[in-house]
């Protein structure tokens, strides 16, 4: 038999569990983010400042000489101590797909689980550097790796700590994620594949992602859980709108759903922000996109009157957690916001 988290009985602590540490990789990347660049690393200083002294920030650098350039960047702010650079050469910043899964085994030690990565269905070549990205953390962390063999980006996921794992079919059925000699995915297989690796008892599946998403529908922008029982799901109220439907059908699905003890889902509606558009495309924003830290969380804000609606809904739901407002704007360019450039590492 093969060798398997369950196996090993290693489990996935939801994302508000303690951490040691958050996980970034400093945007260097100027086809993800053009003529963006200084904006986007603007926002990573507040994403690091919204984290210095709650938890280590290890942030993942080029080079040496990248190193001194981000250094100089965070001194001036005294975000220096308490952030530690890491050469370790990446193709792009989204460490929350490419990074490892950190599961904790009995007797709480960590175990990094490698899955594979294929630049969400080989669309932005090249990505060896980002694959490799869970083999180098697992190094330097000096804790063993676990080897999945087959793809699955960590924004596709969400867990609750307690069996239960939000994912969409759209993503994880894809057959761009397919590796040589994989079988056709199903979700009978793929929900073997989580309990297996992230110990799902109960998958629950929704459908379409949202407009501009590139990933093919990653459940980080739409639904998220913020406690073992309560999701909070993007929802947009205008009917002509695209995300209308879709996101109202996965609202749908929430409510008829079941956790793993058995229990309803309390859903919690979260407004989307207004449409925003690059070179005339729309981007997928949305205040899902938020990251759950040590007594804090980041939340993408995109200079709209729904930042203040969304922000007072999690307040509510996040009691004694610190919310940092993030300016998104620029960060959702390329694409994704501050759960996409995140990736936890569990005490």
């Amino acid at each position: 038999m093969d060798t398997t988290p369950r196996s090993l009985g290693l489990t996935w602590p939801a994302e508000w569990e303690p951490h040691r540490a958050t996980w970034l990789a400093w945007p260097h990347n100027p086809d993800t983010w053009p003529g963006r660049l200084p904006a986007v690393e603007a926002a990573f200083l507040d994403m690091v400042a919204a984290l210095h002294g709650h938890e280590e920030v290890c942030v993942a650098v080029l080079d040496e000489a990248h190193g001194e350039r981000v250094l100089d960047q965070l001194v001036p702010r005294g975000l220096d101590r308490g952030t530690r650079l890491v050469p370790l050469p990446t193709d792009d910043a989204w460490v929350r797909d490419h990074g490892p899964v950190f599961l904790r085994g009995p007797g709480a030690e960590a175990v990094a689980v490698e899955f594979g990565f294929d630049a969400w269905g080989r669309k932005y070549p090249p990505w060896d550097r980002d694959a490799a990205v869970p083999a180098r953390i697992a190094a330097l962390r000096d804790v063993p790796r676990l080897s999945a063999g087959f793809v699955l980006e960590g924004g596709s996921v969400d867990g609750n700590g307690a069996g239960t794992i939000l994912t969409t079919s759209s993503c994880l059925l894809q057959t761009n994620r397919l590796q040589p000699g994989e079988a056709p995915r199903t979700r009978e297989g793929m929900e073997a594949r989580l309990a297996d690796w992230l110990g799902a008892e109960q998958v629950i599946w929704l459908g379409d992602g949202i407009e501009g998403d590139d990933t093919d529908g990653h459940v980080d922008d739409i639904a998220r859980f913020v406690s073992t029982s309560v999701v909070v799901a993007a929802r947009e109220e205008d009917p002509s709108d695209p995300n209308h439907a879709p996101l109202e059908a996965n609202w749908r699905r929430l409510g008829e759903a079941r956790l793993a003890s058995g229990e309803a889902i309390q859903r919690v509606a979260l407004p989307m922000p207004p449409a925003l558009f690059a070179d005339g495309a729309r981007l997928p924003a949305s205040y899902a996109n938020f990251y759950l830290a040590n007594d804090t969380a980041l939340v993408p804000v995109f200079g709209a009157p729904s930042d203040a609606r969304a922000l007072a809904i999690l307040r509510e739901l996040l009691p004694g957690r610190v919310l940092a407002p993030i300016p998104a704007r620029d960060l959702v360019a390329g694409l994704g916001a501050c759960h996409c450039l995140t990736q936890q590492e569990p005490l």
